[in-house]
Parts: structure tokens; sequence; C-alpha cells
């Protein structure tokens, strides 16, 4: 990955942009809060974030509020890949469950890449439908085609 943009200030988060040479998308590495970093690509109709840490109650409004105004930016479809994710509490569903709704509201979908630990606590609470459970980012990419 090759730097494009350095120190990019937006929305008082510090932005690095880098060029992904194989697939050709940019990704945007979000610095969202000391226990939750992650990157967004823009694909032709999704985008897809690649979240790691901890989505919980310290970090959830900064989350929510950073991929809210994303899905308000579009494309609509959203893919959240929370397979590196190692610990979401009730906090963190609850944004799951708003952003979901937001992209429904915009006529787009969510689909969550999941990890063991995040479907445990999704399936405990039977969200696993409402969330849309993907094994992987491809099988997500195919539910969005």
């Amino acid at each position: 990955m090759k730097p494009v943009v350095d120190n990019l200030l937006k929305n008082h988060l510090y932005l690095n942009v880098y060029l992904n040479d194989e697939e050709g998308v940019i990704a945007e590495p979000l610095n969202l809060t000391v226990s939750l970093r992650g990157t967004r690509e823009v694909r032709d109709n999704c985008q897809l974030f690649r979240l790691t840490g901890l989505l919980d109650a310290f970090s959830e409004p900064t989350f929510r509020k950073v991929l809210g105004s994303k899905i308000d930016e579009g494309p609509k479809h959203i893919i959240l890949d929370l397979s590196q994710i190692d610990f979401v509490d009730s906090s963190g569903l609850g944004a799951l469950v708003q952003l979901a709704k937001q992209a429904q509201n915009a006529e787009g979908t969510l689909q969550i890449v999941s990890n063991a630990r995040v479907t445990q606590t999704v399936k405990l609470v039977r969200l696993e439908k409402f969330l849309s459970l993907q094994a992987t980012v491809d099988a997500a990419l195919e539910n969005i085609k």
C-alpha cells in the first residue's frame, strides 16, 4: 500500500488514505477511538468497513457517528467486516441495529462479516437474521448483487 494523502483532518479525525494496488480501491484508515480502528473502502455499489478492536460503550458513540455519516454519503449498501473484532457489548449491538435501520431507510443493506465471538453475541439476542451475518467479505458482496 502506498500513502496518497497523509494527515488529512476531517470530522476531527485524522485519516491516512492508501491505494490498494491489487484491487484499485482506495482505503481510508479511520482512527475511531483508541480501542477501535478500521478502514473504509468505496466500491462500485457498496462501502466496505474493516474494523479491529472493541465495539463497546466507549467506542460506540464515535462508531455510530462516523459510520452513520458515511451511510448518508453513499453508496447505500454497507459491509461491516467485524472478523477482527475482539469484543462486542450491548452498546455495540445497539449501534449495529441502528446502522441496519439507517441503511434500510436509505434503501440500502447492511451485511456483517462475523467471527465466532461476534456471532455468539448476536445469536444470544437472536439478531443474526436481522443483522445479516456473513462468513466472508466475498459472501457479503455476493449477497448485495
